[in-house]
């Protein structure tokens, strides 16, 4: 037998495709042991075997009427089906076929004489091994017999590719649970970091009231005393994001009765707001229960954008509400840069950033839009925009009410 076998054209990608299978030497299991046993039934001979070629051998996925595990590839009849484009080969008397006529195969143990084979084609196109049926007398499959046979090659790449899908969403499952842990140990620690100089500054703006109460000067003590309000809202807003990074659900279950003005108010409140920049808000009042620490960030990030991206002299944003008995819609409108058409179905991707410098030349992460939108989704919502190009942009975003009460 020569041993300087023939290998595909492509055979190191082929190597390369087996190898991300991760099937090589793993333990027996059913659903290739039945479609063995079932090919072994159908084409009436005694031995059955799912084969995977690598560099030096064939293994044995599963096998009937044969007690090895692997054989050398050069001695492999599997190795010459996977050379066939046809993806079959069938060989009725191996003793008759210069190929294999010496092969220590044939004449010896197992003593192969029949053979056929069907090519295991994965979803890339590169032959893996076979599914094959063996016999110790000459014989030849009929035809329903072969196409039975190519079907359960195709189950068995069936199983083979659920196998490989199952594993890399283990795999990935995995790293998202690593990822989750790393992100809820850095939110809790930066929390408490920014806990401790939270209260000192909060100690600090209360004693500069206490004392700018003797001197008359009004316009320090309501400075001191809007200090004092945004630094204790701060620690509330970081005491909910310590809350949340150790229990994520209480973003959808800590569900509280929210005055719409005053929320918007308190939130606006929280951002550091250039002269040029004029808010308006809703006309009206309205009361929603819904997650207050959610709403935050929902806001903050637009609000904080609509005043970024802006080129106008005065900045002019618009908040609208709207109440009914299914959802809340809100629409936030500025009079800014704007987004180009082809770019507003992906502003809300991860990662996804529209090249443009803010009014301070730093350029965004692509993050904020898409926490946004995970954001909106868990409170049961949608968000969409509108914009026009150098005129203005409109989110408009529901969220669905809640039947806490």
């Amino acid at each position: 037998m020569n041993k300087n076998i023939q290998l595909p054209f492509n055979e190191q990608q082929r190597l390369a495709s087996l190898d991300s299978y991760k099937i090589l030497d793993t333990a027996p299991e059913t659903d290739f042991e039945d479609i063995a046993l079932l090919a072994s039934e159908i084409c009436g001979t005694p031995i059955a075997l799912v084969t995977l070629v690598d560099q030096t051998r064939q293994w044995f996925k599963s096998r009937i009427g044969l007690d090895v595990t692997e054989t050398p590839r050069e001695y492999a009849f599997c190795a010459h089906t996977i050379l066939d484009q046809s993806g079959l080969m069938q060989v009725s008397d191996a003793r008759n076929d210069h190929r294999f006529a010496t092969n220590p195969l044939v004449t010896s143990d197992p003593n192969i004489v029949f053979y056929a084979g069907i090519t295991l084609l994965s979803h890339d196109g590169f032959p893996l091994g076979t599914l094959c049926v063996i016999d110790r007398v000459p014989r030849e499959l009929s035809n329903r017999q072969l196409s039975a046979l190519r079907t359960l090659a195709k189950q068995v790449m069936a199983q083979m590719d659920l196998r490989k899908q199952i594993s890399s969403l283990e795999m990935a499952n995995n790293q998202l649970s690593e990822t989750n842990e790393f992100m809820q140990r850095f939110a809790t620690s930066a929390a408490h970091d920014i806990k401790n100089p939270l209260s000192s500054i909060s100690m600090s703006a209360e004693m500069l009231s206490k004392h700018l109460e003797n001197t008359g000067d009004e316009r320090g003590i309501r400075l001191a005393r809007t200090n004092l309000s945004s630094t204790k809202q701060l620690g509330k807003l970081v005491n909910d994001m310590l809350e949340y990074s150790l229990r994520p659900e209480v973003l959808t279950v800590n569900q509280t009765k929210i005055s719409t003005l005053k929320f918007l108010g308190n939130t606006v409140s929280m951002i550091t707001m250039p002269e040029n920049v004029e808010i308006s808000f809703p006309p009206h009042d309205a009361e929603i229960y819904s997650s207050e620490i959610a709403l935050q960030q929902i806001f903050i990030n637009l609000l904080t954008n609509a005043i970024r991206y802006n080129d106008k002299e005065m900045c002019r944003i618009t908040i609208g509400c709207s109440v009914d008995a299914e959802q809340t819609t809100f629409t936030v409108s500025d009079n800014g840069i704007g987004i180009n058409r082809d770019e507003l179905e992906r502003i809300f991707d991860k990662n996804v950033t529209l090249n443009s410098a803010d009014r301070f030349s730093q350029s965004g992460t692509g993050i904020g839009l898409f926490t946004v939108k995970f954001l909106i989704e868990k409170l049961g919502g949608s968000i969409r925009v509108e914009s026009e190009p150098g005129k203005f942009s409109r989110f408009i975003f529901t969220i669905t009410n809640s039947k806490i009460r």
